[in-house]
Order: structure tokens, then sequence, then C-alpha cells
């Protein structure tokens, strides 16, 4: 607590005499130097300066408890436990406490001290010591005493979003709107080469996958998953998407991992296009599924690519197991162009059926 003092004034002398056993109610005393008025003229170079006045220093009680509560009754109590034979030299008083003080409390404590005739008087509550402790002199006294702070906090947290910044610029210089980026986990050195064991999930089997990039967001990378051509009625509210078919899904040229494309693939788009032609203008749209890319889950982007894929890089943290390095948070964005454009969430409860499903051909 004096170390919060030494601010509060400026002493002469701060003493703990609560140590000594024999302190009268005192937990600490301290002199406020007030200064005697100053002469009119300055001394010269030959005149000594004068020794200090330290007959108008005013003497400070402090005390101070560690208990939960201090209700209007206990603190009048302890008011009136300070030694009657000492009160008159007392100019001041501080009394604190790790406790909330309620109005009356607070109340009480100043009559009481009015009554016995101190000068000034200050009740420093819970909330009084953390203001102090958060103020950045006293950073020191947070830091050594509560393990917290706030100029590191304040250094990490700079230091973060410089790097998000930094990120987030790098991507808007080297990515570009709609084109293929290769994500790979940089942990994982079985790159370029796939596990040969092609019974497991192609994410098992090599964590590096291409995908679309199509924009910047607030707080990462924005990454089209799955994109189907779809309807969207007049009313705005029914809808069908054509799920046996992914535009999304970057060609063979792009992401030499794929494989060929099957024919029962190629059937299902092309199905899916000829319902899709046949289709009113303004019932036409789009369904697209978009992930997050967080800017602290990237660690550096390759811009060049390699002999392998020739799609700027996006080296990642590790992968989780069910996410990988996106967010877990995935949305539907359904766009209808026509007139205008439309953009609505969709309402699976709305969908109606226009494009064939995957169970009934």
């Amino acid at each position: 607590m004096r170390q919060l003092l030494y601010d509060f004034k400026p002493w002469r002398q701060l003493e703990a005499t609560g140590r000594s056993g024999a302190d009268q109610g005192f937990d600490a005393r301290g002199w406020e130097i007030v200064p005697a008025e100053e002469e009119a003229t300055l001394p010269s170079d030959e005149e000594e300066p004068p020794e200090p006045d330290t007959t108008g220093d005013r003497l400070w009680l402090v005390q101070c408890k560690r208990e939960k509560a201090i209700g209007p009754s206990k603190i009048a109590s302890y008011v009136d436990d300070i030694p009657e034979s000492g009160r008159a030299q007392i100019y001041g008083v501080v009394f604190a406490a790790a406790c909330d003080f309620s109005k009356a409390a607070r109340d009480v404590f100043r009559e009481k001290c009015r009554e016995v005739g101190f000068a000034e008087c200050h009740l420093w509550g819970k909330g009084e010591i953390e203001d102090m402790l958060f103020q950045p002199k006293n950073d020191y006294l947070l830091f050594a005493y509560f393990g917290v702070s706030l100029k590191s906090q304040q250094r990490s947290l700079k230091t973060e979003v410089r790097a998000k910044l930094a990120m987030k610029r790098k991507a808007q210089r080297h990515l570009h709107q709609n084109g293929e980026v290769l994500i790979r986990d940089a942990s994982d050195d079985r790159y370029p080469h796939l596990d040969e064991d092609t019974s497991k999930k192609r994410v098992e089997r090599g964590r590096w996958t291409v995908f679309k990039y199509t924009c910047c967001l607030s707080d990462g990378l924005q990454i089209s998953t799955r994109q189907h051509v779809a309807f969207l009625d007049n009313d705005a509210e029914h809808w069908d998407f054509a799920e046996r078919m992914n535009d999304a899904r970057p060609s063979p040229y792009h992401d030499p991992w794929r494989g060929e494309i099957e024919p029962k693939e190629r059937e299902d788009r092309t199905t899916a296009m000829e319902i899709w032609n046949s289709l009113p203008e303004e019932n036409k749209g789009w369904l697209t599924v978009y992930v997050v890319l967080p800017y602290e889950h990237i660690l550096d982007i390759d811009e060049q690519g390699d002999e392998y894929c020739g799609d700027p890089h996006i080296y990642t943290v590790p992968w989780r197991s069910e996410h990988g390095p996106f967010t877990d948070d995935t949305w539907f964005e359904l766009k209808a162009n026509g007139r205008r454009e439309r953009r609505v969430e969709p309402d699976p409860e709305n969908r109606v059926q226009k494009f064939p499903r995957k169970d009934n051909g």
C-alpha cells in the first residue's frame, strides 16, 4: 500500500509503523511537505540556501484492512479506535481495504472523520485500488504482486495486430480474387507426394489442398469450398441447388492431386447445367459455401508456387482433424441474377426440387 501512496502526496517521510507492533492504530504514517511561502527576492550567489521549514508538515494516518466486507458500523468503530491523544496532530486519514464500500459506509466514514477533526479523509476500496494499479505508472506493481503486466499485454497485442495486418496486406498484394491457391500444412513433410494408402481420406493422405480464394475479410481469407448452380423463386424464399456438381473444385490443371475428372462427374454437371439453362433468367442463381482461414493461422505466403503447383502457396499452422486450418464457421450464400441482384440466406425448410438429388437419381 505504501507504494501506491508514494505519488499520493509530496512526502517528506513515509514509514510503516504497523510492523513494529506498537502502532497505536497506525499501519503507516507520513509527513506531507507543505512548503513555506517563498521570499520575493532570490538569495545572492554568496548566500547559502535556507534550510527547509518542516514546521508546516502535515501528519497523515494510513490504515489497511484485509476484510471481505466492512459495513457502516465497523468503519465507524475503526475511526473511533484511533487514540484520542494523537488525533490533534493528524491532518488526514487514508483508510484502505480490498473490499467494496457501500454509500452508507462512505457517508459514515466522512462524518466520523469530520467529527474528530481531520481535515482530509480518503476511503480506498477495491475499485479505487484497482484503478490505481491499472494506471501505467503502477504497471510494475501490478506485475510484481499479481503477475500481470498491461505494458507486456499491450506490446503482445500490438505485435499480434501488426502480424495480422501484414498478412492481410500480403494476401491483398499477391492473391487474385476468385483465383486458386494451395493451402498447405507447413508441418506435413510428405508434400508433394500423397500417402500411398488410397483407402484413407484425401486429407489423411496429404494435408494440402487447392481452393478458390475470394477476398480478404476482417478476420481472415474467405475461401470458397463449394459452388453450385441454383434456383431461386420469385418470392425469394423457395430455392434449390444442384448438389451433384461443384464448380468450386479446381480442375486438374490447377490441382494435380485431383486426378482426371470422372465421366459420372461430367454427366452430373451437364445435367445440372441443362436444367439451369432452361430456368427463367431471373430465377437462375448460384449457391456458394464459404469458410475462413484466419490471418493468425497463416505462417507465410509464397506467391511464386513451385513446379508441382504454380498457384500461390499459403503455409499454415498444423491442421486440426475436422476443420483443418479454418474456423469452425461455415456459411452459405444464395445469389440470383435477374433484373436485380438478390442475395438470401437459404432456409432448408423452403427447399424445393428442381435438380436431381444424390440419392434419387
